[in-house]
């Protein structure tokens, strides 16, 4: 499968002339403003011609993708669709395990299926994106049967983990940009193994200990927000959760989801703590307003949807001011501080 959705052009979009989905396939939601979306894309459009230009130019000089300053700003600035899928097998370290492993991910197909494994898999194989044509039964193409292949393949290859809940939206989301099972499993093993890893463990240590992460960098970034946490006996995890664990899917609108995943492919988790961040300090004021712990949690929903999130580019500039510095070596110190803290806690 070979089908590349292009965003900055007609072609291969998925919604064929249907107004009521995107041309990714998902269906607008109730409160879709079609004229405010129009907006916002006849200012990203030329945005998108112009990076769509610059990285041809660059991929003509370059047939290799280095890890460089010039590409790390190319890529913060938005990877254009027709070269989305390369860029993110590159930078990630999917393509040289694909070349590496010929074959593989087909094999582990062939291999005797473990029935729990695979119940699992199809109990929650249509709870995935229901609001997207590609994953109904009657769609042609039908993602389903890729999704399950992704899945299982992934299950016997990291015993470990096997299948998680949540795991199916991502590689559903892999599915819809790659339209390639053998490049989504790669993609997958490296967003699960190298880039978050331990997040979709049984114990999901990694996830608890990145929630506390956050939670640290907020006291640093944004103390009164964390004194009204604190105060009103809100858990990072109640209210950031689904943000971490579908990584800003079905959370934030899918452009900027899509540039968010551009960065987290080629910079690694760190850009998480940045997008939240960034949705934290821009909204501290809405979320100071809340007299509650009902009224805080509402506001962590709030601040996800709005024209903040919608302009994708801004946003994305924004995620790389607002929050000031955080070095890798920031957060590597956050979490060994905060996953000794848990693990502490869960012994005693």
């Amino acid at each position: 499968m070979n089908l590349q959705v292009d965003y900055d052009s007609t072609e291969g979009d998925i919604s064929n002339g249907n107004l009521s989905v995107d041309k990714y396939g998902f269906e607008h939601s109730e409160d879709f403003n079609p004229e405010s979306y129009e907006i916002i894309m006849s200012e990203y459009l030329p945005v998108l011609t112009r990076r769509s230009e610059k990285w041809s130019q660059l991929l003509k000089e370059n047939t290799k993708v280095q890890k460089n300053l010039k590409v790390k700003r190319y890529v913060r600035k938005g990877i254009p669709n027709k070269h989305r899928t390369m860029i993110w097998m590159a930078s990630s370290g999917a393509q040289e395990h694909l070349q590496m492993n010929p074959g593989y991910y087909h094999s582990l197909l062939k291999i005797q299926h473990d029935p729990m494994l695979e119940e699992s898999i199809r109990t929650d194989l249509h709870r995935t994106f229901p609001d997207n044509i590609q994953f109904h039964d009657s769609s042609q193409p039908c993602l389903l049967t890729a999704l399950f292949n992704v899945l299982l393949a992934y299950g016997h290859h990291n015993k470990d983990v096997g299948y998680c809940q949540g795991m199916n939206f991502i590689a559903g989301y892999l599915l819809i940009i790659t339209k390639d099972e053998e490049k989504s499993f790669w993609l997958m093993d490296a967003l699960l193994g190298k880039i978050l890893p331990d997040y979709y463990t049984p114990t999901m240590l990694g996830l608890k200990t990145d929630q506390d992460v956050l939670g640290e960098l907020v006291k640093a970034k944004v103390p009164a927000v964390w004194q009204a946490m604190t105060q009103h006996n809100v858990m990072w995890g109640l209210v950031v959760s689904r943000w971490f664990i579908c990584l800003y899917i079905d959370v934030l609108p899918m452009e900027t989801v899509l540039r968010i995943w551009d960065c987290l492919f080629y910079e690694g988790s760190k850009i998480l703590f940045r997008v939240a961040l960034t949705l934290i300090r821009h909204h501290q004021k809405l979320i100071l307003e809340g007299q509650n712990f009902p009224d805080i949690c509402e506001c962590f929903k709030r601040i996800t949807h709005g024209e903040f999130v919608e302009n994708c580019h801004a946003f994305m500039q924004n995620i790389f001011k607002e929050p000031g510095s955080l070095s890798t070596a920031t957060v590597t110190k956050l979490r060994e501080i905060c996953r000794e803290r848990i693990q502490a806690q869960d012994s005693g």
